[in-house]
Formats: C-alpha cells, structure tokens, sequence
C-alpha cells in the first residue's frame, strides 16, 4: 500500500454491506455479504477519479486486515479481490477452508 493511504481509515458501512474508504472527497468500497463469521466479497469498485492511483489496492488490503483482525474468513468472489490474493497467496491464510477457487 502507498504511503499515503495508510492514514485513510477503513469504513465499515453496516448500512449499505460495504467497506469503504474516502480519498479526496471520492469513495472506494467493496461490496460485502457477512454470514457466520464468513466475508464474501462481491464487488470492488473505485471512483474514476482515483483510478490508477493504487486506491484499489490500499481498499483491498486494508479490508483483508480488518478481516484478520477480526478472526473472520473470506470468500473472494470478487475478480479483483481474487487476483491480488493469486499475486498475494500470504493473504491465503484468511481464505475460507470451504472456497476451493485457487485450485483450479
């Protein structure tokens, strides 16, 4: 993560089953669904404006943390979220037992 994203705080959006963070008035977030101490995680999206500035990043390991943190498990259905942990296999050690994607 660049530097300068590690101040920008993680929001947890219980509202809205997101994970969020704000850069310049813009927001990333990654769309969740929490169920039995299990995160899957559906959908990352960053705004325009911030594209390519590593913003996706930052959203994708500072939520990865929270989720350690938190002793919970992930379900990376996201192809975004599944890519950086097949470029990241560390973070494998949060992946569910049940998902068997990185077989493949």
């Amino acid at each position: 993560m660049k530097e300068e994203f590690l101040p920008v705080p993680l929001i947890k959006n219980e509202q809205e089953s997101r994970f969020e963070i704000i850069v310049e008035g813009y927001r990333g977030f990654i769309d969740f669904k929490e169920r039995n101490a299990r995160f899957y995680l559906v959908h990352t999206e960053v705004a325009s404006e911030l594209e390519g500035r590593g913003v996706a990043t930052a959203l994708i390991e500072k939520t990865l943390e929270y989720i350690e943190q938190h002793n919970h498990t992930l379900i990376p259905l996201c192809p975004l979220i599944f890519a950086y942990i097949k470029r990241h296999p560390e973070w494998k050690r949060i992946v569910d037992n049940d998902f068997k994607g990185f077989e493949k």
